[in-house]
């Protein structure tokens, strides 16, 4: 697999901006009502900061180059799961806000039925609200993370287990932790349908 993708490209270059920078000394956008030379000017200007973007978008376009190999999809699974973690983990650390999560994906003190009551009636968030976003990005980020690692194991006990007996009387001596295997797997299970669920809600 090879990816590369570069950051998003702005290549306008407003009228206004190049008015304010040539006419420094003046108010381009208010001056004393009198706009009627920036007006002009902008109409005289546009046309040039049109092509200009048009060419710095050939020259210097937005790439992303996606390249899949044959063996990639062999453990698809696995492959995603080695890109999705560090972009969790990014989204996380520079996240600038903070989307609607429902009560019903989060434990019940983080609800917005357990947040103390709004200070003033114009807050549109409670005091749980961002907490309950970081909850869910850590779920995803552990079941991600952990995916490949044998953390079955732990629930799993073969201490009386008599290695010289065939592999299905060890099988039957194997002491295992039902519940604690279950909840795991239901962990886990949740942290994807939330992943699949808040998709559209990875981005800052």
């Amino acid at each position: 697999m090879k990816v590369y993708i570069n950051k998003y490209r702005d290549h306008w270059l407003s009228p206004y901006t190049i008015l304010e920078k040539v006419v420094f000394w003046k108010d381009v956008w208010e001056k004393n009502g009198e706009t009627t030379w920036v007006n002009t000017w902008v109409d005289r200007l546009n046309p040039y900061c049109i092509a200009l973007g048009k060419f710095l978008d050939k020259v210097n376009p937005k790439i992303d180059y996606v390249k899949i190999d044959p063996w990639d999809t062999w453990a698809m699974d696995h492959t995603l799961s080695l890109m999705i973690v560090p972009m969790l983990k990014q989204l996380k650390a520079t996240k600038h806000g903070a989307p609607t999560v429902d009560d019903e994906d989060v434990p019940e003190n983080l609800r917005s039925t357990s947040a103390p009551s709004k200070e003033n009636n114009y807050d549109h968030v409670d005091a749980n609200h961002f907490a309950r976003w970081d909850w869910l990005l850590d779920e995803m980020i552990w079941a991600f993370e952990t995916y490949d690692k044998d953390l079955e194991a732990q629930y799993y006990d073969d201490s009386a287990v008599n290695k010289n007996d065939s592999i299905d009387a060890q099988a039957r001596q194997m002491k295992v932790d039902e519940e604690g295997l279950q909840a795991y797997y239901d962990r886990r299970r949740n942290a994807f349908l939330l992943f699949g669920k808040y998709y559209q809600s990875l981005w800052d």
